[in-house]
């Protein structure tokens, strides 16, 4: 027994009393920071913003921040108003009405000051009054309205709107569906953790809409911001009512309230310290950080009710706490110890991974299970200690002892394990056998794991956000956004710069021309690309015109050259790159997981086609270059001239094409990803160019895909760690290998069977990994570590195997029971996440305690004269020989 169980004993109520004070103290950590002048207590900070699930340098991450700037876009709320009852669908006087003031009362959602305003960007809604129809006004002439600035007095003029809109490309299937009976308003916000906040504005709102239409709220921003709200509210309600199931179920094992109540302290305590220290260090509490106390919280109460299974047992015969807790605890400090190291290893082996969430995660479950075992191996015996002789009166087991040769004890737990123990022992084969067959459909099932993630699929299926999500993706072009976008590869660039200079120079008269193109640098200079290369070029004639002698006019006409080529530079005015660009589109519209995108050739064919009054042979990209520049140049004219520089930049060298897809599911956006290499690979362009993704669809698969690859690092780091662990345990290679099998077929049948009944592998089961990796090797380590110390005592290991199903496996089987069973009230709640971590706690739970009741008993019968290298024995007993 360790010293510091010892002094617990000895002095229970100092014990009780300094872990009070530390609760106390992190619970003022994380209410009150301000009482500390320190610069990381910044109190409690939420942030359910995935795109921080990579780190603030990773390249992907700042090129979307990058390109979100140069192109001036921001995230968006969509809100959808679907119209099923009347026959125009939402194109009624009323249902526009209300959409009327209700895109009008968005604009007014903001708080903050001027100098740092938060909220929606008035400016920047999208919706019927805040968007412009071009139509023809007459031969060469085009002229811009709002499509709605005021409701539409009757059913008639609704109709005119939804004709108009239809027409104009980049409004159909995006702000108003292809049948006529959805509508939506993107409504952009300056940061995305404002969603939540802005989208209850709008429903307060929307209720005292009289119109019958449904109106929907979605989004990425919207479903990620909702989540860290919820997530809290299911930290109030299921966690506790976990707890709650979990001391009833330990009250009917033990039947002792006060009692049971020990293990409910420890894991309180245990998670209050965990998120004490995260909030108090400073650190997000990010969607993974949220899941912390429903870690810990099982792992917490594992090695206190091996205390209470051991110490109920053994009570009754030894009738005196301390010498009770004195055998109990020398018996199980050494397992217990073990455990929490295998444990703080395998949630220590997160920090492998590239996700900084996913490391803050693993390292403080790992300081919460470390605290578990510090306030188990103390608060229990302290608090045993300090309740009344009374309380045991009628407590514990009346059987025998588990040390003793015979097992008298009739209870069902006896009745149901001692058959079990002989079964495994005298049939150990076909249990091997058995384990082997799983370890095969494991292998099938692993085989079949897809990896997919969609934030809005964290809420049940009849949540509002996956309501509204089905709703409007039906009707739609999708309200995930995607944005690709090209520009010249640099090195040919420049090579095209040289290329029209060279051209230009050869209808020059004079020496100087020639001899100037003669001497032109290489295009692979160090100033490659296109403006580098002009500029280049533009320095060394200024030299040259600068020389004694020169002719000027003649390098004036060679710099007017320059200037000519460099005006050339607009890469997507040229026709056949806008030709390129629109068949690109129709190859993404093509696609089942898109549907609408919008790029800067439907805004050319339709001013074009404008121009030549709505002609609908005119709708096309024009076949030269300075039509090109006049449609853009009517489209200045404008009310909206910014939406222009959304979908190019200003000097025309870098184009960005919206993709719409219906679904945010990761294996969508990676078949488009797929869908485009290949286009692009099949296709070349006109002119090479470089392209690249962003977006936070796109950011979703970039961070998941380094999630999958980390864990599988952190997986198999964590499971070398735990090898070695447990060969330092045993002192024995042979005992670590076989104490590790539980683990390895119960991480396989769980990952095996997510496999075989087709669930996504997703953030919340790719942690469950290191759960497994702690938990399955729990119960191992007690199993083979008591067994050890029975067969020392009886050296025979049939009878070890008998006194085995005693009490270490009473203990391991109330464990699955209460652990198990304990977890199932987060079924209840509507994140998808708090689900399957119930879900998975539980199968984790029951897969390694029969892993660990069955396996290891069947294998140490089979290598029994290698285990237990001191004893001869007989094969067909088990026993001495």
């Amino acid at each position: 027994m360790t010293a510091i169980t010892d002094a617990a004993i000895r002095r229970p109520r100092f014990v009780l009393w300094l872990a009070g004070l530390l609760s106390v103290f992190w619970i003022v950590l994380v209410a009150v920071p301000s009482v500390f002048d320190v610069p990381t207590l910044n109190g409690l900070r939420i942030d359910t913003d995935p795109e921080n699930m990579l780190a603030e340098d990773e390249p992907v991450r700042a090129f979307h921040n990058e390109m979100m700037a140069e192109f001036g876009l921001y995230d968006f709320i969509v809100v959808g108003v679907v119209e099923e009852t009347h026959p125009n669908g939402v194109f009624n006087a009323q249902t526009l009405g209300d959409v009327l003031e209700l895109a009008r009362f968005a604009e007014t959602i903001r708080w903050g000051n001027e100098s740092a305003p938060e909220g929606v960007i008035a400016s920047e809604i999208l919706a019927p009054n805040r968007v412009d129809v071009v139509e023809q006004a007459g031969l060469g002439a085009v002229r811009f309205d709002w499509l709605m600035a005021e409701a539409p007095a009757n059913d008639a003029e609704a109709i005119a709107v939804r004709d108009r809109a239809l027409s104009i490309p980049t409004l159909s299937d995006t702000l108003v569906s292809g049948d006529g009976r959805a509508m939506a308003l993107y409504i952009p916000i300056r940061e995305k953790n404002d969603s939540y906040r802005v989208a209850s504005r709008l429903r307060e709102h929307i209720e005292a809409a009289s119109s019958p239409a449904e109106f929907h709220i979605t989004g990425l921003p919207i479903a990620q911001d909702q989540f860290g709200v919820e997530m809290f509210k299911q930290m109030a309600i299921s966690a506790p009512a976990a707890m709650v199931l979990i001391l009833v179920l330990m009250w009917l094992f033990f039947r002792n309230l006060s009692l049971v109540l020990a293990p409910m302290v420890v894991a309180m305590v245990s998670v209050i310290g965990a998120m004490g220290l995260l909030i108090a260090t400073g650190q997000t509490v990010h969607i993974m950080s949220s899941m912390i106390p429903i870690f810990v919280m099982p792992i917490a109460v594992l090695d206190a009710v091996h205390i209470l299974s051991d110490f109920y047992d053994r009570y009754p015969h030894i009738k005196n706490r301390r010498k009770t807790l004195n055998v109990v605890m020398s018996e199980l400090w050494r397992p217990m110890l073990f455990t929490t190291l295998t444990t703080c290893a395998g949630f220590l082996s997160l920090a492998l991974t590239p996700i900084p969430p996913v490391q803050v995660f693993g390292l403080f479950v790992a300081f919460g299970v470390f605290l578990a075992w510090l306030f188990t191996v103390t608060l229990i015996p302290a608090y045993i200690m300090c309740m009344p002789e009374r309380a045991f009166a009628k407590f514990g087991n009346a059987g025998p002892q588990t040390n003793e040769k015979t097992v008298g004890s009739t209870s069902f737990l006896d009745r149901m394990l001692q058959p079990l123990g002989r079964f495994v022992v005298r049939r150990s084969w076909r249990v091997a056998v058995i384990f082997i067959l799983a370890i095969g459909v494991a292998i099938v099932g692993l085989s079949r794991i897809e990896i997919n993630d969609n934030p809005v699929k964290w809420f049940a299926e009849d949540h509002d956000i996956r309501v509204a999500d089905r709703a409007l993706n039906a009707r739609f072009g999708g309200t995930y956004m995607a944005y690709l976008t090209l520009a010249p590869s640099s090195e040919l660039t420049a090579a095209a710069a040289r290329e029209d200079v060279l051209e230009r120079l050869a209808a020059l008269p004079g020496p100087e021309a020639a001899a100037f193109a003669a001497q032109l640098p290489s295009a692979r200079s160090e100033a490659s690309s296109f403006t580098g290369f002009l500029d280049t070029l533009a320095a060394l004639a200024d030299r040259r015109a600068a020389e004694p002698g020169a002719n000027w006019l003649a390098w004036d006409d060679i710099a007017l050259v320059i200037a000519q080529t460099r005006s050339t530079a607009d890469v997507f005015k040229r026709p056949e790159m806008l030709t390129y660009l629109e068949g690109l589109q129709a190859h993404l519209t093509d696609l089942d997981q898109v549907g609408n995108t919008i790029a800067l050739p439907d805004i050319v064919k339709t001013i074009h086609r404008e121009l030549f009054e709505s002609d609908p042979q005119a709708y096309r990209v024009p076949d030269t270059q300075r039509a090109i520049a006049q449609t853009l140049l009517s489209f200045q004219n404008s009310h909206r001239p910014q939406d222009l520089f959304r979908l190019v930049t200003p000097d025309y060298r870098r184009a960005n094409v919206w993709v719409q897809l219906t679904s945010g599911d990761n294996q969508d956006m990676t078949a488009v990803l797929r869908a485009v290499d290949h286009y692009l690979e099949d296709n070349p362009p006109p002119l090479a160019v470089d392209h690249e993704w962003f977006g936070l669809t796109y950011i979703n698969v970039i961070w998941q895909e380094k999630m999958v690859t980390g864990m599988a690092y952190a997986l198999l780091g964590g499971f070398a760690a735990v090898l070695i662990l447990m060969t330092a345990l045993f002192r024995s290679f042979a005992w670590g290998v076989l104490s590790m099998i539980p683990l390895t077929v119960t991480i396989a049948l769980i990952y095996g069977v997510i496999g075989l009944v087709g669930k996504d592998y997703d953030m919340p089961i790719a942690v469950l990994s290191s759960l497994s990796l702690g938990l399955a090797v729990d119960y191992a380590i007690h199993f083979a570590v008591r067994s050890r110390q029975i067969y020392d005592d009886v050296g025979d290991w049939t009878e070890t195997a008998r006194l085995a199903f005693g009490e270490p496996a009473r203990a391991i089987v109330r464990n699955v029971i209460v652990i198990g069973a304990g977890f199932l009230p987060l079924l209840l709640s509507p994140l998808v996440p708090y689900q399957i971590v119930g879900v998975f706690i539980s199968a984790i739970l029951v897969s390694a305690g029969l892993a660990s009741l069955l396996g290891l008993p069947a294998l140490i019968t089979l290598f029994q004269a290698r285990l237990f290298k001191h004893t001869a024995s007989n094969p067909d007993t088990g026993g001495p020989a």
